[in-house]
């Protein structure tokens, strides 16, 4: 196969019919918006271009719950529960392995892998019990306030795996952040210029790998799930196998998410999993389209930003505000209001009429 061909190949993944955006204006603005992110911390100070590193930590678990819910149409609770699991891991692991030679990307890896194996446990009894609809997000809700509940009461000295006290309600903390092994030294991702580099081209290639997987056979099999899974199934898809794996692939974003926030805070609480932390990547997701990857990393970063003012500035109308915006969305804008807005754009617009 030629060079061209691969690229063609390629460039169909990305720009398939499940993702907005394609031609050369939409990955001209793209290179824009990404040139300007690698530009910006030379021109920041290094404190704020770390504190930004949080904004970066959350938007793998709403792309991981756009897969699930936008493209999967299984709107599950439970994706904090997937980032404190990977979280508690990861302190867990790096704790007691330490972080010289590599060892807490090592423990990286396995948190995440602890996150998506506890998910595959969950999902199969969810989907293999033939488990939808509301009751999903009852069910998947209620693990993750269980587990939020069981993790406040570990204060005990008796909750402790190796040298890694779990301190109950009060989290865990001392956790090493990421290391880097090289030649002349290890390099340390504290909360600076070198992490904000490294989360943003992991942010990258996860938003361009979900594209080609949203676009995949795979991809258009778990939308026409979406859209009619007695028809899918009829077709002769295994549907449980489908949504198991897409909420596999969902939850390990969620976990992702809950280790590099944990690196960066070096440290992780049980609050992480409450009620108000399970709602608010609805939230974020809801507002931007859930079904669309760009849309919902567009929404869920404005949100991120917007509810971390309202927090410093105004706490006490913080999550009132959001949960507003969840109504107004859902009322004017059930698609999303940044899909709404990109369908006043001329080209949609014409598009549209095509279309019809």
């Amino acid at each position: 196969m030629s060079h061209p061909s691969r690229f063609t190949a390629f460039l169909k993944l990305v720009e398939g019919p499940q993702t907005l955006g394609k031609g050369p204006k939409f990955w001209s603005v793209f290179a824009l918006v990404l040139l300007a992110a690698c530009i910006y911390p030379q021109f920041a100070d290094s404190y704020d271009v770390g504190n930004n590193v949080y904004f970066f930590n959350w938007l793998f678990m709403a792309m991981g719950l756009s897969l699930i819910w936008g493209y999967g149409g299984a709107l599950s609770f439970g994706q904090t529960a997937f980032f404190g699991v990977a979280g508690y891991a990861y302190g867990v692991l790096t704790i007691n392995l330490g972080d010289a030679y590599g060892l807490t990307l090592v423990s990286l890896l396995l948190a995440v892998g602890i996150s998506a194996l506890f998910a595959a446990i969950l999902g199969y009894f969810l989907f293999y019990g033939r488990i939808s609809g509301v009751f999903l997000g009852i069910v998947t809700l209620s693990v993750t306030l269980v587990l939020e509940r069981f993790m406040a009461q570990t204060a005990g000295p008796q909750w402790a795996i190796g040298k890694a006290r779990l301190n109950g309600f009060n989290g865990m903390g001392a956790m090493p952040s990421l290391t880097i092994p090289w030649p002349g030294g290890a390099i340390v991702l504290y909360p600076d210029v070198t992490l904000y580099y490294v989360t943003l081209a992991l942010l990258v290639s996860v938003y361009l790998g979900l594209r080609i997987l949203v676009n995949s056979r795979f991809g258009n099999v778990i939308v026409a799930i979406r859209e009619n899974p007695l028809r899918a199934e009829m077709l002769g898809y295994d549907i449980r196998k489908y949504q198991l794996i897409t909420f596999v692939i969902g939850s390990a974003l969620a976990g992702l998410s809950g280790v590099l926030y944990t690196s960066w805070g070096n440290y992780i609480t049980p609050a992480s999993m409450g009620m108000t932390a399970a709602s608010l990547p609805i939230v974020w997701v809801a507002v931007g389209g859930r079904s669309d990857l760009t849309t919902t990393l567009i929404g869920a970063l404005a949100v991120l930003i917007v509810f971390q003012t309202l927090t410093i500035y105004g706490s006490q109308y913080a999550l009132v505000v959001m949960g507003a915006l969840l109504v107004i969305t859902v009322l004017i804008a059930p698609r999303g209001i940044v899909i709404a807005l990109s369908d006043l754009l001329p080209a949609r617009k014409s598009k549209m009429k095509g279309e019809v």
